[in-house]
């Protein structure tokens, strides 16, 4: 599914700096992040990185839409993932339509082809949420996500995965078990250092991998 020019112009700038500002401070922070990430995809193996925060308004989704947009501006093939179903913001970040999305794909009601949708930024795809569902829980953890996670880790050059917070969703400790990497986003003097200290707990007895934390300032 590909976007008109038109809706192209409308991506919210507000939020996405790396794409309106791709000079700035900021990004070059992100560009920092993105170059770390590297790091741990050198032999290819390490594709799958889910996103998440202890706690609600901490900033995440607004963290992965900008790592997306920015390791998309170094030729990558990125695919960015909405996987946050109780509360999802991705398609609103980018402006674009949320009638098909990730829900479609788990019921068997669209494939990965006509769902993802692409924006013109570098070769950034994006696979919203899709209509809301009632028991992400038990989507989130079917058969059709696991395959569908297979086939994206063999056909992009690293996933980001936008996640519901890890303290309040139980699929996002399925997802992370899942995925080859969890970056933890802490928001400075609001996220608490019990809520770091219990996610630490809680990503060890999922048995996931965290790879390290983006401290969001605002």
């Amino acid at each position: 599914m590909k976007l008109t020019r038109g809706r192209q112009k409308a991506i919210n700038k507000k939020h996405l700096i790396t794409y309106s500002h791709p000079d700035s401070k900021v990004s070059d922070q992100f560009r920092a992040i993105r170059t770390n990430i590297s790091f741990l995809t050198e032999e290819k193996r390490n594709r799958l990185f889910i996103i998440t925060s202890p706690g609600d308004g901490e900033g995440k989704s607004t963290i992965t839409a900008n790592l997306a947009v920015s390791m998309a501006q170094q030729k990558e093939r990125i695919l960015l993932i909405d996987a946050s179903l109780r509360d999802p913001i991705i398609h609103d970040i980018f402006k674009i339509p949320n009638d098909i999305g990730l829900t479609s794909i788990l019921s068997g009601k669209a494939n990965l082809e006509g769902a993802v949708q692409e924006l013109g930024i570098g070769r950034l795809e994006i696979l919203t949420s899709g209509s809301t569902t009632f028991n992400p829980s038990e989507l989130l953890g079917n058969t059709r996500m696991t395959e569908l996670l297979r086939t994206v880790a063999d056909t992009y050059d690293i996933v980001l995965i936008d996640s519901s917070p890890l303290l309040t969703s139980t699929e996002t400790r399925v997802l992370a078990n899942q995925c080859d990497g969890v970056v933890l986003v802490l928001n400075r003097g609001k996220t608490e250092v019990e809520k770091t200290i219990e996610s630490r707990r809680v990503l060890d007895l999922a048995h996931a991998n965290l790879v390290g934390a983006i401290i969001n300032e605002k």
